[in-house]
């Protein structure tokens, strides 16, 4: 099991509706990619992380970790943003010239990356949010009372239980090649890294085969139907939510 898995089962918040964290989460989100300052971002940012570490009990390294995982992803998107065309180099904080054309970087377009890498930064807390307080079946359940297409729920829970297959699948091809030395020179490295790409496309499909096997012996009709705990509203995370949620409004619209 993923540990983002594990943490969304035994989360002290695991218990609250999941449409109560849905809409948190999706709120903030486009508040987040809505905002002109990088206040609400921030603010969000802070936010999300305070309820997942104090009462999501997820420990604080582990949620830097999984901020880490897109800061590459981040820096080089927003270092395309930052790095541009430029016509009058005086006006620049950076800038070389390439085959005639000025490239570097402005105040501006500094303030626009900046201001990009922060929104995105808190629109994934806000995923991260969700996916770490909230298992996958109750997310489906929400997507599923939204009026979200069957198709589409079907393929995330399949592409979702594929996921741990593959993990499980290459842990045991690894495991094996690595009992057998083929880890032991970066030659050997290189060549058990292919055979093992390559096993894992074969044994993979053969088990999707199987899974799909199961699947029909058991009269399934595209529909995965499960059992659903029942949820209660909370009035309090209710009313705490519009307090939360009509500041960051107001700071959206006079920020």
């Amino acid at each position: 099991m993923l540990y983002i898995d594990k943490y969304a089962y035994c989360s002290p918040l695991t218990n609250t509706h999941p449409l109560e964290k849905f809409c948190f989460a999706v709120i903030n989100m486009v508040f987040c990619l809505a905002s002109p300052s990088l206040t609400v971002p921030l603010l969000i940012l802070l936010l999300t992380a305070g309820i997942l570490i104090l009462k999501g009990g997820i420990p604080l390294a582990f949620y830097l970790k999984l901020l880490l995982l897109p800061f590459s992803f981040l820096i080089i998107g927003t270092a395309t943003v930052a790095i541009t065309l430029i016509q009058n180099s005086g006006s620049a904080l950076w800038a070389i010239t390439l085959f005639g054309a000025t490239l570097g970087v402005t105040a501006q377009s500094l303030e626009t990356a900046i201001g990009l890498f922060f929104k995105s930064l808190g629109a994934v807390s806000c995923l991260y949010f969700l996916s770490l307080t909230t298992p996958l079946p109750e997310i489906i359940s929400v997507l599923r009372s939204l009026k979200v297409p069957s198709l589409f729920l079907e393929l995330m829970s399949l592409i979702y239980r594929y996921i741990f297959v593959l993990l499980e699948t290459a842990d045991q091809i690894y495991t094996s090649q690595k009992a057998r030395l083929g880890y032991s020179t970066l030659r050997g490295g290189y060549r058990s890294l292919g055979h093992l790409v390559s096993n894992l496309f074969i044994s993979s499909y053969r088990r999707s085969l199987d899974l799909y096997t199961a699947l029909e012996a058991r009269c399934y009709d595209g529909e995965l139907k499960v059992l659903q705990p029942q949820f209660q509203f909370s009035k309090k995370n209710l009313a705490g939510m519009a307090m939360v949620e009509l500041f960051l409004l107001g700071l959206l619209f006079f920020i």
